[in-house]
């Protein structure tokens, strides 16, 4: 083989090393955006989504304001998500941020922020994630959304009025 063709192949494998290493061995994640992906808040929080949760490599997406992480993706997350209003689901603060809990399809769970706008959605497997670790690990990335609310319970109402008596 000449010395051009032996050159060539050798440049043409360290491009295809360098391409793969580049873009990594797991394909990209497809994502919908959700509703108000397009908010200047979610790309402050994107920029800021860290490259390890729940010791989880960060995957690449297809789709605007999304987040991925594990190989299978494990971890979705969707920012501009329908802000939550009022309800009955739990509600847990973690690292000054707080999340709705649906676990209605267990063991998958849902965590939308609540309190924040635009909100951010969570979607996990608790049999293959700790559902608190990677809360702590989005908290900061999260937490450069504008409060406009607090989890609220029971204790958290005013006491009522007695109720006087004829007496």
């Amino acid at each position: 083989m000449s010395k051009n063709r032996l050159l060539t192949a050798a440049l043409a494998t360290a491009a295809a090393a360098a391409a793969l290493l580049l873009t990594g061995c797991a394909p990209i994640v497809a994502m919908q955006p959700a509703a108000d992906a397009n908010n200047a808040k979610c790309a402050e929080v994107t920029v800021r989504l860290p490259d390890v949760v729940a010791d989880l490599p960060e995957r690449q997406t297809d789709a605007q304001a999304t987040g991925a992480w594990g190989d299978p993706a494990e971890i979705l997350l969707h920012c501009g998500v329908a802000v939550p209003g009022p309800t009955t689901l739990q509600c847990q603060t973690v690292n000054g941020v707080d999340w709705i809990i649906d676990d209605s399809q267990k063991p998958q769970y849902r965590f939308t922020t609540y309190g924040r706008t635009p909100a951010v959605e969570l979607v996990m497997d608790s049999n293959k994630v700790a559902s608190s670790t990677v809360l702590a690990d989005l908290g900061p990335a999260v937490s450069v959304l504008p409060i406009t609310g607090k989890c609220t319970g029971a204790s958290d109402l005013p006491e009522p009025a007695p109720i006087p008596t004829d007496g």
